[in-house]
């Protein structure tokens, strides 16, 4: 079956402007009507960072009773852009593209295409996404149209927050980083879907490219034509092929490379 994505989009919203407008407490959206799924990973001491970058701190400044009597907590949180889920911006790897700031928030609220790539994932865990299988999404769930956002599920999500399972190695630093091991996505796959005109793009591993990658060509053919990323998605496997709406909203950083990233998906029940 042919999906429209251009049109899901504006009709979720509508539905969503209806519920805001209708009394009593399930104003935000008609639960009845759409399910909300989560795709972030929570972040903490155990989320997945690549090895040579520092990992998640947050560190307590007040946590009790205040001398007013009530209660206070605050944190401070230090933390790589590129880490847990989290967004990759354009200039991550193209001079001159798009900063964290910068990135349109119509290119991260809009329709998604949930590619399945699992079973030559679990057969190859460096396996590279190639034009054939979004040909065969396509043969299957309809065009993958310009707007879009697509969202290669490999299956590597279940591994988190296993570093070794989910990385390839547990160890850290530098030497680490070239034992690493998940798919990605192809070159060629990558420009295939910067002709299709999508505007953004997502992956349950830590990297568009797939691990072993040292020239990262998908980052960069994605990255020139400033389509951003979504690294360290959660729970694709809630998805359906087609019809979910994603908001994928980042920190906004002001030249920011990227930042921790909290993205939904709202699914037509």
């Amino acid at each position: 079956m042919h999906i429209d994505a251009l049109r899901c989009l504006p009709a979720l919203l509508a539905l969503l402007a209806a519920s805001c407008s209708a009394p009593g407490p399930r104003a935000l959206w008609d639960e009845d009507a759409v399910t909300w799924v989560d795709l972030t990973h929570a972040f903490g001491e155990d989320t997945v960072y690549w090895p040579t970058a520092p990992g998640f701190e947050i560190v307590v400044d007040a946590k009790g009773p205040a001398e007013g009597g009530y209660w206070y907590e605050s944190n401070t949180i230090r933390t790589s852009e590129h880490g847990g889920t989290h967004l990759d911006a354009p200039v991550h790897f193209a001079k001159d593209a798009h900063t964290t700031d910068e990135v349109p928030v119509e290119q991260l609220i809009g329709p998604a295409c949930v590619v399945d790539v699992r079973a030559a994932c679990a057969e190859n865990r460096d396996y590279q996404v190639r034009v054939e299988d979004l040909e065969a999404f396509e043969a299957a769930h309809g065009r993958i149209d310009a707007g879009s956002i697509v969202l290669l599920h490999t299956g590597f999500g279940a591994y988190w927050p296993d570093a070794e399972r989910y990385l390839g190695t547990a160890e850290r630093g530098y030497e680490a980083s070239l034992e690493l091991h998940f798919p990605g996505l192809s070159p060629r796959a990558a420009k295939w879907l910067v002709e299709r005109g999508i505007d953004a793009i997502g992956i349950d591993t830590p990297s568009i490219d797939h691990g072993p990658s040292r020239m990262f060509f998908a980052h960069r053919e994605l990255y020139a034509a400033n389509i951003p990323a979504l690294e360290n998605v959660a729970h694709l496997d809630q998805l359906p092929p087609t019809g979910a709406v994603i908001f994928a909203l980042p920190m906004k950083i002001r030249g920011g490379s990227g930042g921790p990233l909290r993205v939904v998906a709202a699914v037509p029940r």
